[in-house]
Protein backbone atom coordinates (compact mmCIF):
# COMPACT_ATOMS: atom_id res chain seq x y z
CA UNK A 1 0.00 0.00 0.00
CA UNK A 2 1.21 3.35 -1.11
CA UNK A 3 1.66 6.26 1.72
CA UNK A 4 0.63 8.77 -1.05
CA UNK A 5 2.42 11.62 -2.72
CA UNK A 6 5.73 12.69 -0.99
CA UNK A 7 6.61 16.20 -1.20
CA UNK A 8 9.96 16.61 -2.93
CA UNK A 9 11.71 18.83 -0.29
CA UNK A 10 15.28 19.02 0.68
CA UNK A 11 15.62 16.18 4.17
CA UNK A 12 16.73 18.31 6.56
CA UNK A 13 17.65 15.16 9.23
CA UNK A 14 21.02 13.68 7.83
CA UNK A 15 20.15 9.84 8.99
CA UNK A 16 16.37 10.23 6.94
CA UNK A 17 18.76 11.62 4.00
CA UNK A 18 21.23 9.09 3.71
CA UNK A 19 18.57 6.57 4.44
CA UNK A 20 15.90 8.14 1.60
CA UNK A 21 19.26 8.11 -0.55
CA UNK A 22 19.81 4.45 -0.37
CA UNK A 23 16.76 3.67 -0.69
CA UNK A 24 16.00 6.06 -3.92
CA UNK A 25 19.60 4.82 -5.62
CA UNK A 26 18.68 0.89 -5.38
CA UNK A 27 15.09 2.09 -6.85
CA UNK A 28 16.94 3.69 -9.97
CA UNK A 29 18.98 0.99 -10.13
CA UNK A 30 16.31 -1.55 -10.55
CA UNK A 31 14.14 0.65 -13.09
CA UNK A 32 17.36 1.01 -15.66
CA UNK A 33 18.12 -2.83 -14.95
CA UNK A 34 15.01 -3.66 -15.60
CA UNK A 35 14.78 -1.09 -18.73
CA UNK A 36 17.84 -2.51 -20.47
CA UNK A 37 16.18 -6.29 -20.00
CA UNK A 38 12.86 -5.27 -21.27
CA UNK A 39 14.14 -3.17 -24.40
CA UNK A 40 17.18 -4.60 -25.28
CA UNK A 41 19.17 -1.28 -24.89
CA UNK A 42 22.22 -0.33 -23.40
CA UNK A 43 22.35 2.54 -20.72
CA UNK A 44 24.20 3.11 -17.69
CA UNK A 45 24.12 5.37 -14.42
CA UNK A 46 26.83 6.99 -12.62
CA UNK A 47 25.58 8.92 -8.98
CA UNK A 48 27.81 10.67 -7.41
CA UNK A 49 27.25 10.93 -3.52
CA UNK A 50 28.49 12.99 -0.69
CA UNK A 51 27.92 9.47 0.88
CA UNK A 52 30.14 7.25 -0.81
CA UNK A 53 33.58 8.18 -1.51
CA UNK A 54 33.68 6.60 -4.85
CA UNK A 55 30.73 7.17 -7.56
CA UNK A 56 28.28 4.27 -8.30
CA UNK A 57 28.46 2.96 -11.57
CA UNK A 58 26.10 0.66 -13.06
CA UNK A 59 26.47 -1.99 -14.40
CA UNK A 60 30.04 -1.55 -14.32
CA UNK A 61 32.85 0.70 -14.84
CA UNK A 62 34.14 -0.74 -18.15
CA UNK A 63 30.33 -1.14 -19.55
CA UNK A 64 29.33 2.69 -18.82
CA UNK A 65 32.15 3.75 -20.63
CA UNK A 66 31.43 1.57 -23.48
CA UNK A 67 27.77 3.21 -23.76
CA UNK A 68 29.44 6.61 -23.00
CA UNK A 69 31.67 6.27 -26.16
CA UNK A 70 29.06 4.52 -28.16
CA UNK A 71 26.69 8.40 -27.14
CA UNK A 72 30.04 10.04 -28.10
CA UNK A 73 30.90 8.84 -31.77
CA UNK A 74 26.81 9.16 -32.86
CA UNK A 75 26.92 12.31 -34.98
CA UNK A 76 25.25 15.80 -33.87
CA UNK A 77 22.45 15.23 -35.31
CA UNK A 78 21.39 11.92 -33.66
CA UNK A 79 22.65 12.95 -30.50
CA UNK A 80 20.76 16.03 -30.17
CA UNK A 81 17.68 14.37 -31.98
CA UNK A 82 15.84 13.93 -28.82
CA UNK A 83 17.20 15.73 -26.29
CA UNK A 84 15.45 19.07 -24.64
CA UNK A 85 16.82 21.51 -22.48
CA UNK A 86 14.34 23.00 -20.20
CA UNK A 87 14.08 25.95 -22.04
CA UNK A 88 13.12 24.02 -24.96
CA UNK A 89 11.00 21.70 -23.15
CA UNK A 90 9.25 24.56 -21.66
CA UNK A 91 8.75 26.19 -24.81
CA UNK A 92 7.48 23.13 -26.36
CA UNK A 93 5.37 22.61 -23.70
CA UNK A 94 3.82 26.05 -23.64
CA UNK A 95 3.13 25.94 -27.41
CA UNK A 96 0.74 22.35 -27.07
CA UNK A 97 -0.89 24.33 -23.84
CA UNK A 98 -1.83 27.14 -26.13
CA UNK A 99 -3.17 24.91 -29.16
CA UNK A 100 -5.01 23.11 -26.45
CA UNK A 101 -6.42 26.33 -24.77
CA UNK A 102 -7.25 27.63 -28.60
CA UNK A 103 -9.03 24.31 -29.67
CA UNK A 104 -10.81 24.86 -26.56
CA UNK A 105 -12.31 28.34 -26.77
CA UNK A 106 -13.17 27.31 -29.94
CA UNK A 107 -14.94 24.56 -28.66
CA UNK A 108 -16.64 27.14 -26.69
CA UNK A 109 -17.66 29.71 -28.48
CA UNK A 110 -19.52 26.77 -30.86
CA UNK A 111 -21.29 25.66 -28.04
CA UNK A 112 -21.67 29.54 -27.05
CA UNK A 113 -23.42 30.11 -30.55
CA UNK A 114 -25.52 27.09 -30.70
CA UNK A 115 -26.98 27.86 -26.96
CA UNK A 116 -27.59 31.77 -28.44
CA UNK A 117 -29.37 30.33 -31.34
CA UNK A 118 -31.95 27.99 -29.35
CA UNK A 119 -32.57 30.99 -26.90
CA UNK A 120 -32.70 33.28 -29.68
CA UNK A 121 -35.60 30.73 -31.51
CA UNK A 122 -37.01 29.64 -28.48
CA UNK A 123 -36.80 32.40 -26.04
CA UNK A 124 -36.55 35.48 -27.11
CA UNK A 125 -35.33 37.59 -30.18
CA UNK A 126 -34.37 40.55 -28.34
CA UNK A 127 -30.51 38.41 -27.57
CA UNK A 128 -29.73 39.27 -31.63
CA UNK A 129 -29.72 43.10 -30.13
CA UNK A 130 -26.99 42.47 -27.92
CA UNK A 131 -24.91 41.00 -30.17
CA UNK A 132 -21.52 42.46 -31.88
CA UNK A 133 -21.42 42.35 -35.90
CA UNK A 134 -18.76 39.27 -35.62
CA UNK A 135 -21.37 37.14 -33.36
CA UNK A 136 -23.99 37.81 -35.84
CA UNK A 137 -21.51 36.72 -38.71
CA UNK A 138 -20.88 33.96 -36.75
CA UNK A 139 -24.15 32.69 -35.84
CA UNK A 140 -25.44 33.02 -39.11
CA UNK A 141 -22.54 30.68 -40.66
CA UNK A 142 -23.47 28.52 -38.01
CA UNK A 143 -26.81 28.61 -38.13
CA UNK A 144 -26.36 27.98 -42.29
CA UNK A 145 -23.99 24.77 -41.18
CA UNK A 146 -27.06 23.45 -39.31
CA UNK A 147 -29.69 24.28 -42.05
CA UNK A 148 -27.08 22.41 -44.52
CA UNK A 149 -27.18 19.60 -42.46
CA UNK A 150 -31.31 19.70 -41.56
CA UNK A 151 -31.88 19.80 -45.85
CA UNK A 152 -29.05 16.81 -46.24
CA UNK A 153 -31.00 14.63 -44.07
CA UNK A 154 -34.09 15.52 -45.75
CA UNK A 155 -32.81 14.75 -49.04
CA UNK A 156 -31.69 11.48 -47.92
CA UNK A 157 -34.41 10.66 -46.46
CA UNK A 158 -36.60 11.96 -50.06
CA UNK A 159 -34.20 9.32 -51.59
CA UNK A 160 -35.03 6.69 -49.37
CA UNK A 161 -38.60 6.90 -49.77
CA UNK A 162 -38.18 7.32 -53.53
CA UNK A 163 -36.41 4.48 -53.63
CA UNK A 164 -38.74 2.33 -51.60
CA UNK A 165 -41.60 3.38 -53.74
CA UNK A 166 -39.35 2.40 -56.57
CA UNK A 167 -38.86 -1.17 -55.05
CA UNK A 168 -42.34 -0.84 -54.08
CA UNK A 169 -43.66 -0.70 -57.59
CA UNK A 170 -41.74 -2.65 -59.39
CA UNK A 171 -42.55 -5.75 -56.71
CA UNK A 172 -46.45 -5.21 -57.34
CA UNK A 173 -46.71 -4.40 -60.90
CA UNK A 174 -50.38 -2.85 -61.65
CA UNK A 175 -52.34 -5.30 -62.97
CA UNK A 176 -53.29 -4.44 -67.08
Amino acid sequence: MSKGKVKLLFIENDAKRRAAYKKRKKGLLNKVSELTTLCGINACTIIYSKFDSEPDVWPSTLAAQQVISQFKHLPEMMKERKMLNQEAYLRERITKLKEQLNKQLSENHEKDLVELMFKCLLIDKRELDKLSSTDLDDLEEKIEKKMMGINSRLNGEAKKKVILDIDEAQSNPAPP
